[in-house]
């Protein structure tokens, strides 16, 4: 009989456990194989090689302490429960609280969530603001992504939207109304890198409380980032602040990702446990990648952000540019603001080809991507340097008047990269140039010459 064999009848069973030793070999090697990993790491994972959504609890014990911690947060003044200890990844991971962290002490915030997504974060925070027949205030040049979720959104719970130009204090002002629950901009916006003057947003919406209680200033520093603030935002007064990671802070195109940071501890709960029911947060692979390269994002978008300011300084004086959108030019609109309250200028910039209509600005960008060290892409602040014509990649179905009325047409817009300076404006300089010689079909063959050569389908 085997050694197993008494504890089989279901008539009585011996006082101790089971003994692994008297399993099946399979059964014994995965065990051990956990074991030894939980002895390894320090953490009980469930797989024996590889870190897992879940964890061995030993018991109820924990999950008590657990559930307790949770409602201490809930309760407390301050913090967040996204900084619990990992229970189940939906509602974080080791890495994601080291991330957390890290987070906190950049933004100066008394709670920051993780997500997999800067849409996510930004969908997250309107879903918690909006209520039924609620009002929002959004300025012109924010993502059309985010302009259109809050447009849905406001139409499903009976709301409304309001859009107002940037850097229109008086018409901002005009626009909140009692049942107005977001303000929500974005700095620098994209492509025009507008900057917003953050004391006179927070003082207008302070003021604004009187007749509305509940609203809340939302930014997105996506383009910005943390480290263009010598005082980070909340610290100025801004409500909650969202981004995608994706872009600086990650700066190498590898890992999709956004963040909330705010002081606002009810908003902080209510976003987490939105995450819980739905899901969103950031998985534990991309938080721990992230966290690899964290050290040296900052320096990196430094780097990018200087190199940006000589690229838009070679631009303004080019015969055939005639106009460029950066923070560091002196005739930038805001540039008294800028001298004020930032301390970098960003990584993004786009400019206007001299007498180009829409046609021939895509194409002088289809042209600049021949040099190949400017890669035709969407995004910004990874290491290669991205052109596009922003009008195909961002409102390819916007109608013409409200592009223009937005001021988005005609632009080729650039995501400066680690590479050189002297090397990005000689490309730019013979794209410029040579434009004119270069057809429309040269550019589409070389394209596809292009991708063939690469081995690319």
């Amino acid at each position: 009989m085997s050694a197993l064999a008494p504890y089989l009848d279901p008539a009585a069973c011996p006082a101790e456990p089971p003994p692994l030793a008297a399993m099946a070999p399979a059964t014994r090697a995965l065990h051990d194989a956990l074991d030894r990993h939980a002895r390894r790491t320090g953490v009980p994972y469930l797989h024996p090689d590889d870190a897992t959504v879940q964890q061995d609890l030993f018991g109820s014990a924990r999950v008590v302490a657990w559930q307790e911690g949770k409602a201490a947060f809930l309760f407390a003044a301050e913090g967040c429960w996204s900084e619990l200890p990992p229970l189940y990844a939906r509602y974080g991971t080791g890495p994601t609280s080291t991330l957390i962290a890290r987070l906190k002490a950049l933004e100066g915030a008394g709670a920051a969530l993780v997500c997999d997504s800067g849409m996510q974060a930004t969908a997250l925070v309107f879903d918690t603001l909006m209520t039924p027949g609620a009002h929002a205030v959004l300025c012109r040049q924010i993502y059309n992504k985010t302009k259109s979720y809050m447009r849905w959104l406001a139409d499903r719970l009976g709301g409304d939207v309001t859009i107002v130009d940037d850097g229109d204090h008086a018409a901002l002002a005009a626009a909140i109304r009692p049942e107005t629950r977001v303000v929500f901009a974005e700095t620098f916006t994209n492509p025009l890198v507008r900057a917003q003057d953050v004391p006179a947003l927070v003082a207008l919406v302070a003021s604004a409380r009187a007749t509305a209680p509940d609203v809340r200033l939302v930014v997105d520093s996506t383009i910005a980032t943390p480290w263009a603030f010598a005082t980070p935002l909340l610290a100025q007064g801004v409500d909650v602040v969202v981004a995608s990671g994706t872009k600086a802070l990650g700066g190498s195109d590898r890992d999709l990702w956004g963040y909330i940071a705010t002081n606002d501890t009810p908003t902080a709960n209510a976003v987490m446990d939105l995450i819980a029911m739905r899901g969103g947060i950031l998985d534990w692979r991309r938080a721990a990648a992230i966290l690899d390269g964290l050290d040296d994002a900052g320096d990196a978008h430094a780097r990018r952000s200087d190199t940006a300011g000589r690229v838009a300084a070679f631009l303004a004086a080019h015969p055939r540019v005639s106009e460029v959108f950066h923070p560091s030019r002196p005739d930038h609109a805001d540039a008294a603001v800028i001298a004020r309250g930032y301390c970098r200028h960003g990584s993004l910039l786009s400019f206007r080809v001299t007498g180009a209509d829409e046609a021939r600005t895509r194409h002088v960008a289809d042209v600049l991507a021949m040099t190949t060290i400017v890669r035709y892409a969407l995004s910004f602040d990874g290491l290669a340097t991205k052109v596009n014509h922003h009008q195909t990649v961002s409102e390819y179905f916007t109608p013409k008047e409200d592009l223009r009325r937005s001021g988005f047409d005609r632009l080729v817009r650039l995501g400066i990269g680690l590479e050189d300076a002297d090397d990005l404006i000689a490309a730019l300089n013979w794209a410029l140039h040579h434009a004119d010689t270069v057809t429309p079909e040269a550019a589409t063959a070389w394209q596809a010459a292009r991708a063939a050569a690469l081995g690319v389908e």
